[in-house]
């Protein structure tokens, strides 16, 4: 397994305990990315049984969640990182709570597709679908990056972002169009438009994890920084 930035340290148990909690996070964002996957073919295939899946499903990811943080909050109370290590625990902190937040929102997602007994134009379908696809990409992306942590990869991933905003916003608009030209459709349409927000929200989240990458790897926070001095920050790596 490509180790990445990860640093070695003299203490070998150190650097197991380390590797154990990246092989934790890889296996929680691979849970992640199989809940979000599962809903989207529950959505096109109209399967109410997978959708129950996913949402009972959403207890692994708490589950993953709680057990990492207890691990890194057991890491850093034992061996008080500093600098780089320090940083590590920090991002894999923040990364796990967006991936928690991304199971979350393939819950409800689930749960909108139990509610929803969809007549919608095929249009609004089927770009929800695609975005849905771009969405699982974006999402196994940074997963990548973040196994890699490869900041060129990450800012990437960033840069998508942009698409997935104007999809949902098509979306929208398309779903606004249907609703004045039916009012009968108000209510399947607003848990359409409630799904597009949803997976706007994961990209969202993919984004913070990407963020994340780039500071573990530069020690530089980007959440507040222009495009072109990222680009900066990146290409001296």
């Amino acid at each position: 397994m490509d180790t990445g930035h990860l640093n070695k340290h003299i203490s070998g148990q150190f650097n197991e305990e380390l590797e154990n909690v990246r092989s934790q996070i890889l296996a929680m964002g691979g849970l992640v990315e199989q809940q979000l996957m599962d809903v989207l073919a529950a959505a096109r295939d109209k399967d109410n049984d997978l959708a129950h899946e996913v949402i009972n499903n959403d207890v692994k990811v708490n589950n993953f969640e709680m057990e990492i943080d207890q691990e890194c909050t057991r890491i850093i109370a034992k061996r008080q990182p500093t600098a780089s290590d320090l940083r590590l625990m920090m991002t894999i902190v923040k990364t796990i709570t967006d991936l928690e937040r991304i199971g979350d929102l393939a819950e409800s997602i689930a749960k909108a597709l139990l509610r929803n007994d969809s007549k919608a134009p095929d249009v609004v379908k089927f770009n929800l679908e695609a975005m849905g696809e771009q969405i699982v990409k974006m999402l196994r992306e940074v997963l990548d990056a973040f196994a890699r942590m490869d900041v060129k990869a990450a800012w990437k991933v960033h840069l998508h972002d942009k698409k997935i905003d104007s999809l949902h916003e098509g979306i929208v608009r398309q779903s606004l169009t249907y609703m004045m030209g039916d009012s009968r459709s108000i209510p399947e349409m607003l848990d359409l438009m409630s799904i597009s927000r949803s997976l706007e929200r994961v990209g969202d989240h993919c984004t913070n994890i990407a963020e994340y990458v780039v500071y573990n790897v530069t020690g530089k926070d980007i959440r507040h920084t222009s495009a072109a001095d990222i680009e900066a920050i990146i290409d001296d790596q």
